[in-house]
């Protein structure tokens, strides 16, 4: 498994997580959760963390404003390490960081003011100041006409938006979201989603989101890093990483794909006459796309095309096309040195009878 063992570098880190590992006691056997952690997360920026159920994503998540303590290594925010802070020092900190959770954890005996107001009750803020920050992030997440409604009287959308309400209540620079759309349908996922862009956009709040859905991903993060069994596998830009997925796991999570190939397929050619059946992963630029008849003359023999995929996201096309290419022999290895500012993959996928 490759780990990065260097951080992940963006510009202007408002995280900065250092060669950060997690151990947990279970049964009396070490087990060893987040593995030598490197990472720079940007301000202002939507921040994902992608991976499978058991994968490290909430133990790390959870990190970033002490809720878990960490083994050993640091995590600095804003230049102010966690592991030094006193218990007033921490307290402080975590107003500054808000939390969504997969099951909202509203209580359900509250009404919704009440519910958004809790976090300021307990930090002693004045009934004006409560009263003046409540309405301002109800008005925010679009239920100004729901403050005396009870968590029963609310749709899954509608809970979670109280949920990033009270997680705005106290005006934090960072919003961290555990799995925050997991439970909701896709009609709620649509609007959660397109209400924390708003939140990132109107706010400059940094938001750090884990998920193990691509597509939530896809829709609003700038950047992504994969976690597979502890361990940081993959990371970029989010068209970077869905355009040349690196790591198996990062292709399971992609869930690409399915391939409509020949019945007949094989590794290796047995036949003079077998094609070459060849996946060619492309990523351009909205204004720049592919030129096919380019790319097709230079195979130098008839190519058939079994499927094509083409995706827009961040302002990048991202595609693949499956095609089979009269010419078992193919240079491969030149092929694509000479495909190098078309295809930014290929890919061979095994050997088949011409069906034509």
């Amino acid at each position: 498994m490759v780990s990065f063992g260097s951080s992940v570098e963006f510009a202007v880190p408002h995280i900065q997580i250092k060669n950060l590992n997690k151990f947990y006691d279970v049964q009396g056997q070490q087990v060893h959760a987040l593995k030598d952690i490197n990472l720079n997360i940007p301000q202002g920026k939507i921040f994902g963390i992608i991976g499978k159920s058991g994968a490290g994503k909430s133990s790390l998540i959870r990190t970033l404003n002490g809720l878990e303590q960490i083994s050993n290594g640091s995590i600095h925010i804003h230049q102010q390490e966690l592991s030094r802070l006193n218990h007033v020092e921490l307290i402080a900190l975590r107003q500054r960081i808000g939390m969504i959770f997969q099951h909202f954890n509203l209580m359900s005996a509250k009404t919704v003011y009440d519910n958004i107001a809790l976090p300021l009750k307990i930090a002693n803020f004045s009934q004006a100041d409560i009263a003046q920050r409540v309405n301002e992030v109800l008005k925010l997440v679009g239920l100004e006409n729901k403050a005396a409604h009870y968590p029963s009287q609310l749709s899954g959308g509608q809970k979670q938006r109280v949920g990033i309400a009270r997680a705005l209540v106290h005006h934090p620079e960072i919003l961290l979201c555990d799995e925050a759309t997991s439970a909701l349908d896709p009609e709620s996922t649509s609007v959660v989603l397109s209400l924390l862009k708003e939140i990132n956009q109107k706010l400059g709040i940094t938001i750090v989101l884990i998920t193990h859905e691509m597509q939530v991903i896809r829709e609003i993060c700038d950047q992504v890093v994969v976690i597979d069994q502890g361990e940081i596998v993959e990371a970029g830009k989010v068209w970077k990483v869905f355009s040349t997925p690196q790591q198996q796991i990062t292709q399971e999570l992609l869930n690409l794909e399915q391939l409509d190939l020949p019945s007949d397929i094989q590794p290796q050619p047995s036949d003079p006459n077998d094609q070459i059946i060849l996946k060619l992963r492309y990523e351009s630029t909205l204004q720049q796309s592919p030129d096919l008849k380019f790319i097709f003359d230079q195979f130098q023999a008839p190519v058939h095309l079994y499927q094509s995929h083409i995706d827009s996201i961040q302002g990048h096309l991202i595609g693949s096309l499956i095609v089979a290419v009269d010419n078992s022999h193919l240079e491969i290895n030149a092929l694509s040195e000479q495909l190098k500012h078309h295809i930014a993959q290929i890919e061979v996928l095994g050997y088949a009878r011409p069906t034509h």
